[in-house]
């Protein structure tokens, strides 16, 4: 017969690979959202080389995994109660999202269900990291997307220059296939910073376990949130891409290049800097940029209005439900 501890190990790797199947339909969608908007492929074709290059990136760092799963709350402070519950959390807050078709962060959902589900059990703010907080997360969702909507007007003025006196439908023709190497460059990058997160939160489950001595990423939690990143992105994600290729600003296949481009940059910085980011952020953000380089009344500003709400509220509103969430086990 199992023992307790193995158990609900177990059943916390299951939640978690959920939240990461869902994690990739809903933030897969940001990778292939303007290749799919500008016909540059089909759904069938996006979903699948995303889903690829998801599995492949999530092999290339575990520096993200240390900075959610051993930066934000040390494993050896919580329970395997409190990830349950902040799992719990992100994936509610994932599917409310998702149902609304509003880009929101699956990486600062998992962050903010760990730090209020952590808060709540021990009662007391300092279990929290605040320092790390802040220099890995905060900062960088404060910046990223300032930077994502700089490099996306940047880049996209910088391809105007060279395209001058190049005629409409031979930039068309040029950048529908170019597209399709930056739907790939991005994918690849989502994979490695995205799939981290619930790797960092299945190692930091088994640390706390006492299953592992120290915070190192096992070579089989890596091959399951691959696939289960894959998974999600093969599901897809229709409402999203919608609001991204179309509602925001209008996309055309050098303008999808130049967005994709710009967010694959500053995703890789942020991987090399460990710090955990919003593919949803940075993608949505370089759209901005991309759309107001033609002119600023090229933005929707309204739609964009609704979607910066959302990432102000994830944080605190993951860690109040995840904090309720644990309440109620408690209680049962």
């Amino acid at each position: 017969m199992l023992s307790s501890t193995l158990f609900i190990t177990i059943l916390i790797v299951v939640i978690a690979v959920i939240f990461d199947v869902i994690n990739g339909f809903h933030d897969s969608a940001n990778a292939i959202a303007c290749a799919v908007s500008t016909r540059s492929l089909s759904l069938k074709q996006a979903v699948v080389i995303s889903a690829a290059l998801n599995f492949a990136g999530a092999f290339l760092s575990v520096k993200v995994a240390e900075t959610v799963g051993n930066g934000i709350v040390h494993p050896n402070d919580v329970t395997q109660k409190v990830i349950i519950a902040a799992l719990i959390g992100a994936i509610i807050w994932n599917l409310i999202t998702w149902y609304f078709g509003i880009p929101s962060s699956s990486s600062h959902a998992l962050i903010g269900g760990l730090i209020g589900s952590a808060i709540m059990y021990k009662g007391t703010f300092l279990i929290v990291n605040w320092s790390s907080l802040f220099w890995k997360v905060i900062l960088w969702l404060i910046l990223s997307p300032i930077i994502g909507f700089i490099v996306g007007f940047i880049f996209m003025n910088i391809i105007k220059l060279f395209l001058t006196n190049t005629r409409p439908s031979t930039v068309t023709k040029i950048f529908s296939k170019a597209e399709i190497f930056s739907t790939m460059f991005l994918a690849l990058n989502h994979g490695e910073n995205d799939a981290q997160k619930t790797m960092g939160v299945i190692t930091m489950t088994l640390m706390s376990a006492g299953f592992i001595k120290e915070f190192s990423v096992p070579i089989w939690v890596k091959i399951t949130c691959a696939l289960a990143m894959a998974l999600g992105t093969a599901l897809g994600g229709k409402r999203i891409i919608k609001t991204m290729g179309s509602k925001m600003a209008k996309i055309v296949p050098v303008s999808g290049f130049a967005a994709e481009m710009g967010s694959s940059a500053v995703i890789f910085t942020a991987t090399m800097f460990k710090a955990p980011v919003s593919t949803t952020h940075i993608i949505t953000t370089c759209i901005m940029g991309v759309g107001s380089s033609k002119r600023f009344s090229a933005v929707r500003w309204s739609v964009v209005k609704d979607i910066v709400l959302t990432w102000i509220i994830t944080i605190p509103g993951c860690a109040a439900i995840s904090a309720v969430v644990i309440y109620i086990l408690n209680l049962i």
